[in-house]
């Protein structure tokens, strides 16, 4: 037979905890969840985000620009350019002040690239570490830039604070860190143009004069506004 001494207080104790606990589960019930949608960069973005508490809500969204084609000159060289960015976002908000404004971090999961394809024709010259050559249309000379799947994210927005339910306004700006790496795909090695024979040396010349223009990026920018409704 159980002591009723000893029953009385484990009795008491776990109603305090079953009660401490529908208090918690319905403190957050009552902040619930929301979608949101947004547009800017990358492009379209739909997510869904969640109350941990005053100070602190989740976030997972995903992100999409498609696919833009266009036609560039860079360092002289004709390309056709075709720019990717995908992403899929898991974020912490953090507000400081209890209110709209907050400070975000995450991880976002990203396919983000630029694909340069020369536009070569057998008239047009272009120069190669201090030699002019003019390549014939069977030529090719192909850069593409490309960043980390995997990239630490840090920015800073407005909206998805604890409230009553309805629609909302947000907003956001921030980076994802990561250095584009540029690889270079070309046939042009060992060809001789009007009595050169272009060298892997001048290729890699080349490589480094369009890398300078287009810039050594170490992020990926983002920044969109939109509406969400909170449940």
């Amino acid at each position: 037979m159980l002591n009723p001494r000893l029953t009385a207080p484990r009795a008491v104790l776990s109603a305090a905890a079953l009660s401490g606990l529908m208090f918690s589960m319905a403190a957050i019930s009552a902040y619930a969840g929301e979608s949101y949608v947004s547009v800017g960069l990358p492009g379209v973005v739909a997510g869904y985000a969640i109350t941990v508490n005053e100070k602190l809500g989740l976030r997972a969204d995903a992100g999409t620009m498609g696919t833009v084609r266009r036609t560039h000159s860079v360092s002289g060289v004709g390309f056709d350019t075709k720019a990717q960015y995908n992403r899929f976002g898991l974020f912490a908000d953090y507000f400081p002040f209890g209110g709209r404004f907050r400070l975000t971090g995450g991880l976002t999961f990203n396919k983000a690239q630029l694909d340069l394809n020369s536009r070569f024709d057998g008239n047009s010259s272009i120069t190669v570490n201090g030699q002019t050559i003019t390549p014939s249309s069977a030529d090719y000379f192909n850069l593409q830039m490309k960043f980390p799947a995997t990239m630490p994210y840090i920015g800073l927005g407005w909206g998805h604070q604890p409230r009553a339910a309805g629609m909302g306004f947000i907003a956001d700006v921030g980076v994802s860190i990561g250095r584009a790496k540029l690889d270079t795909d070309t046939n042009i090695v060992g060809k001789t143009y009007s009595g050169y024979t272009v060298t892997q040396t001048d290729v890699d010349a080349k490589t480094a004069e369009i890398h300078d223009a287009v810039g050594h990026i170490t992020f990926l920018p983002s920044a969109n506004i939109g509406l969400n409704y909170r449940y």
